[in-house]
């Protein structure tokens, strides 16, 4: 079985240096909690890595297949707790391509993929809390299982 491990130094006031594969990721609080505001805080880290997880396993499926798009952009919201300890109860995915209408179809078998069979992040966290997603192609919805009525329009 693979690991990873991570080394976090604490820098001073809140402001904490984490090294990742040879790469520092720095996190730091606003001034009103005490840091310097230099950097983001920890939580949304849990976003983008959810968002380059699915990112990577879409642009690697779109590639495999032969059906490049345009360009791909993700938005990923988290709502928080309003008690303590404060943390996600629910995450939404919103993919939003842009490229020949022809791909996509290619593009929404990517992302179900992605979904429900390769990303690791998002496993783990369907494990705990809704993880939920939207597919937009050139502006126009394909689907959305964010509401009880799932749509889906190829």
């Amino acid at each position: 079985m693979a690991n990873h491990e991570i080394e976090t130094q604490w820098m001073g006031k809140m402001q904490f240096n984490a090294l990742i594969n040879g790469h520092t990721v720095v996190m730091d609080a606003p001034e009103k909690s005490g840091g310097e505001d230099a950097a983001p805080i920890p939580k949304p880290f849990v976003l983008a890595a959810l968002s380059g997880c699915t990112g990577m396993d879409i642009v690697a499926l779109l590639r495999k297949s032969n059906n490049p798009v345009d360009d791909l952009n993700m938005i990923v919201t988290g709502e928080l707790s309003k008690q303590a300890p404060i943390q996600y109860v629910s995450i939404h995915i919103r993919y939003d391509f842009k490229g020949d209408e022809k791909l996509k179809e290619a593009a929404l078998n990517a992302v179900t993929d992605s979904q429900e069979k390769y990303c690791g992040v998002s496993s783990m966290l369907k494990k705990a809390i809704p993880v939920t997603w939207e597919v937009i192609f050139n502006g126009n919805l394909l689907f959305s299982n964010k509401t009880t009525k799932q749509i889906a329009v190829v």
